[in-house]
């Protein structure tokens, strides 16, 4: 018979890390607004850099919602808007512009939550089907003048957007400034913390500001309730380290 112990059937399981120094890779992960590098969990834990590298990655699965209702409903504001994060190749062109980089596109909820996906492209055929299954139809969209937006007024209640090209950056409660509040955190976290992120493992990264946004102190959740929230998302997610490291060929261990 197979040893029972309480890691398994969650994130924890097959690991030899004690239960003690998981907890408290989880809180770190949690409290720090920026996040906190596999490097800084190797020192603070005491624990081997490949060690907290796949640990930090544990905890990101946990940090995953799974089947969430859609964002925003009657009354409800969303903003949405895209930015551009890394390489995509090692060695990116001289030129200026954003095709050498990964897009990531963030759906924020006043007074809520957020969502980030990483997206193949910025044109509609790339978004508008994510912001249709993840945004409730009668919801309020804010957005910036892009062109890939322009159609969203046939799918929800009211589509209004600023005019970033002009010198706009609102009217009243026009405006994007919520999710590009959300980007300041999540490219000061990616470019000063984590530096080095392969694609495909952007998700996950992505993930864990998603979390932490949604349950930060503006909404009462304080770094030991947001803790006990991630704790919670442990269970029936399996993840093993050869097949991350299947999934990141590209990702660095320091990040």
């Amino acid at each position: 018979m197979k040893p029972f112990t309480v890691k398994v059937g969650t994130v924890f399981e097959s690991s030899h890390v004690p239960l003690h120094i998981w907890l408290q890779a989880v809180h770190l992960l949690c409290s720090s607004k920026k996040g906190i590098s596999s490097n800084q969990l190797h020192r603070t834990l005491g624990v081997t850099l490949k060690t907290a590298w796949f640990m930090s990655h544990r905890v990101r699965e946990a940090m995953t919602a799974f089947g969430v209702e859609p964002m925003g409903g009657p009354g409800a504001i969303v903003e949405i808007d895209e930015t551009f994060i890394g390489n995509k190749r090692e060695k990116p062109p001289k030129a200026r512009g954003y095709a050498h980089k990964h897009a990531v596109m963030t759906l924020v909820e006043r007074g809520k939550g957020a969502r980030s996906f990483h997206v193949e492209g910025t044109a509609a055929a790339d978004l508008l089907p994510i912001i249709k299954a993840h945004v409730h139809s009668a919801t309020y969209i804010m957005t910036d003048e892009a062109g890939q937006y322009v159609s969203l007024g046939k799918y929800f209640t009211e589509h209004d957007f600023v005019r970033h090209t002009a010198g706009e950056y609102g009217r009243g409660e026009i405006h994007v400034n919520t999710v590009e509040g959300f980007y300041s955190v999540f490219k000061r976290g990616m470019k000063g913390v984590y530096q080095h992120c392969g694609e495909r493992h952007l998700h996950r990264y992505v993930t864990e500001f998603d979390f932490r946004y949604s349950n930060r102190v503006r909404l009462g959740v304080d770094d030991e309730e947001r803790t006990d929230r991630a704790l919670k998302g442990i269970v029936g997610k399996r993840l093993t380290y050869r097949t991350t490291r299947r999934q990141v060929t590209n990702a660095s261990p320091q990040a």
